[in-house]
């Protein structure tokens, strides 16, 4: 190199690093925005594939030069931040770099938030490049890195064959809450019958998640019987698992069951959001009339409004029967001065006009049968099932997703928050 050219490369240097550092924020800030994007009602596969070819040329940006690409991942690794940990494990993995692994994993294992990252990226990842380390994993010694494993075929829904099989005979593999737990939600994602023994072992177990995982993954494999262990978390308005509950309870329950549990529930007035989630996943048009009335209510508005949709299959925004928010409700028990707050459950969904919702019942709800269940408008049959879940929104798709799989036996349970594949 000439001593003219010096000058030039010093002064480029730093400019070319910068773009590297923007590629790894850009594809950590884009992991995020879809890690809500997934959640959220008004998004379709199309939005998520977007969101998805956009973190893509992010990654593929930093694979670039892939020892200045991974620098900066390793930097970014120090936040401890699930997207920056999701863009590490994807830059080392591409790299088929154990050391680079190995410091990505360790990061991605130092909490629960980090690991969200670090599981996102073994799905994201093509087989070739992800199955050797999956069993590489689920072999290990170390706990963590089982859980990892299992965690990863459980977003891929991939069978790990007799490993599951180990894990939940083994007394430590069982003493480990987390591991335990993650393999018993394999067995009903896998519909593994074969399990059905460590299921009925683990039903009664004193540990919250324990009891929850064993007995939805039975009542997936068909034990409706289980649905009673269930009804306790449904109850309980403190449970982390009472969405969970809901959302398979009152998938499964006849019509008739389905009313007395919501009866039950709707005795306290604290439940009032749990109830309006409950009559929605039931399907009964019944209860349409009491959804409307709950649209006058501002803090559950929204939230009615979806359950009516769930139903009925009416597009609120569509059939043009919403009205702007009233100002007086900006967001449900948030501190105006708390810059921490995760998105609103209700951020993204219309505000129901009472009034054109009322006419529109009025005038079509002689369509819908008392005592049939519904869902988004139709009678549940397994080809409406599937063309929700290719093209519904994507809480309609988690729905059709569990639908489908209580409709079906034969079928896994379809991870509807997974990579959009072309």
């Amino acid at each position: 190199m000439d001593e003219l050219s010096i000058p030039d490369f010093l002064h480029k240097k730093p400019v070319y690093r910068d773009i590297f550092e923007q590629y790894g924020t850009d594809a950590a800030f884009l992991w995020l925005l879809r890690a809500i994007a997934i959640e959220q009602p008004h998004n379709n596969t199309g939005d998520i594939l977007a969101l998805e070819q956009r973190i893509d040329a992010q990654l593929n940006g930093l694979m670039s030069s892939i020892d200045t690409g991974w620098a900066v991942c390793e930097e970014g690794l120090n936040l401890e931040e699930a997207g920056e940990v999701f863009t590490a494990m994807v830059i080392a993995m591409r790299s088929h770099d154990p050391k680079r692994i190995q410091k990505a994993v360790e990061v991605g294992l130092f909490s629960d938030e980090c690991s969200k990252g670090l599981i996102s990226a073994m799905g994201w990842l093509p087989e070739d490049i992800v199955n050797p380390w999956t069993q590489r994993f689920l072999n290990g010694k170390d706990m963590s890195h089982k859980l990892l494993g299992l965690a990863t075929c459980s977003i891929r829904r991939q069978d790990p064959g007799e490993v599951l099989s180990q894990i939940l005979q083994r007394e430590e593999c069982k003493a480990h809450d987390a591991l335990y737990a993650r393999a018993l939600r394999l067995v009903g994602e896998l519909r593994r019958q074969d399990c059905m023994p460590a299921l009925q072992a683990a039903i009664t177990d004193d540990r919250d998640i324990i009891r929850f995982w064993s007995n939805w993954s039975a009542v997936l494999l068909g034990q409706h019987a289980c649905l009673n262990q269930l009804k306790n978390f449904v109850v309980d308005l403190e449970s982390p698992y009472q969405t969970l509950a809901i959302q398979l309870c009152f998938r499964v329950l006849s019509v008739e069951q389905g009313r007395v549990w919501i009866s039950e529930l709707a005795k306290d007035e604290n439940q009032a959001r749990a109830v309006i989630k409950a009559t929605g996943i039931l399907g009964d048009p019944h209860a349409v009339n009491w959804l409307i009335s709950k649209m006058a209510e501002p803090k559950l508005a929204k939230l009615a409004g979806e359950a009516f949709s769930f139903i009925t299959g009416a597009d609120l925004v569509k059939h043009e029967l919403t009205l702007e928010q009233p100002t007086t409700h900006p967001m449900q028990g948030v501190d105006e001065f708390d810059d921490d707050v995760e998105l609103d459950e209700d951020e993204n969904l219309p505000y129901p006009h009472q009034g054109k919702v009322t006419a529109l019942w009025r005038n079509h709800g002689q369509k819908f049968l008392i005592g049939r269940r519904y869902f988004i408008g139709q009678a549940i049959t397994t080809a409406w099932l599937k063309s929700i879940l290719n093209n519904g929104t994507q809480r309609q798709r988690h729905a059709a997703a569990m639908e489908l799989a209580l409709n079906d036996n034969a079928l896994q349970f379809f991870n509807s928050r997974a990579k959009v594949k072309i």
